[in-house]
Parts: structure tokens; sequence; C-alpha cells
């Protein structure tokens, strides 16, 4: 079972129908809407700030989600899918947006709408994503515009195939 606690009088609300690894760790001041999934080694601590995670949000295995004491809280949209071992700090994530694989999400960043940040990517304090936009890089830099097929093959795609795979793990109990 996930290590779901307390912390400085809050207690995590999970969402109806959300999957949680058994090796997920959620802390504190965390609330997520429905069918969202936490996979394994997955870690959102709401410790020294808040976390809101809206519907259908996948945290992929080894990804960390944390914020800044007094300064940043983490705000993520709908539709989100966050890649194994990402960093998401105490930034604004909104709906229909992919983040890949390894990418570093720094404070007061904003990303906005049908975007996708690319894996390995870093964006550094305040970056601003456009809406339908593909960042890369190290610092990330827009490469260009997110198209339809983008769009559908990618960012829907891989929201949609991570509500199917924790549909098979709740169905094994």
């Amino acid at each position: 079972m996930a290590i779901i606690k307390k912390l400085r009088g809050h207690d995590p609300r999970i969402g109806v129908d959300c999957y949680l690894a058994e090796t997920a760790v959620i802390i504190g001041e965390v609330s997520m809407g429905k069918e969202c999934s936490i996979w394994f080694n997955a870690v959102l601590r709401g410790d020294v700030n808040s976390i809101v995670l809206g519907n259908k949000v996948n945290v992929q295995d080894n990804a960390t989600i944390h914020c800044t004491y007094q300064k940043s809280k983490t705000v993520i949209g709908n539709n989100v899918s966050i890649g194994h071992n990402a960093i998401v700090h105490g930034c604004t994530v909104e709906d229909n947006v992919l983040i890949g694989m390894g990418a570093i999400i720094m404070d007061h960043c904003h990303i906005g709408q049908n975007s996708i940040v690319a894996a390995g990517a870093v964006l550094t304090q305040g970056t601003i994503v456009e809406p339908g936009s593909i960042y890369a890089g190290v610092p990330a830099r827009k490469l260009k515009a997110v198209s339809p097929e983008l769009r559908s093959g990618e960012i829907q795609r891989v929201a949609q195939n991570y509500r199917q795979y924790a549909s098979w793990y709740q169905k094994e109990g």
C-alpha cells in the first residue's frame, strides 16, 4: 500500500478511482482529482506548500513533485502526464500537457495547455511555456508548435494509456 502521510495538520486528499502504486509516497497538503495514477517510487511531498492535481493526472515512476516553503505551490491541471524521473517543483502546469522523462521544471514556471516539455529538458525558474508549444533543451527553449497529430498522438495517447494501465493494476488488486 502507498505511503500516505498526514503532516502539519494536512491529510492528503485522494480523488475517486485513483491508482496509487505500493511504493508511491504522498505527504501533507496534497489534493488530487479523480482517475489519477501515482506510480512506483513517485513522491508528492506537500510538506512545505500545497500540491494540487486535477483529474486524470499520471505521475510516472520515480517522478518527484514538490514546492518551496512560503513561496511557490505546485498546481497541475487535468489530463497531464509526468514522465519517469521528472522533477516538477513549485510551478503551474495547465491542462493537456506531457512532461517528458527526466525533465526538470523549476519554481514559478508556467506551462500552457496542450504543450510538451521534451525528455531531459530543464525549464529554469520563471520560464513561461506558451500554450501549444514544444520546449526542449538545457535550458529549455521553444522548438515549435504542437501539431494536431502530436496533440492526439502523444499528449492524449499517453494520458489515455496510463488510465488503461492503472485499470490493469486496479483489477488485479
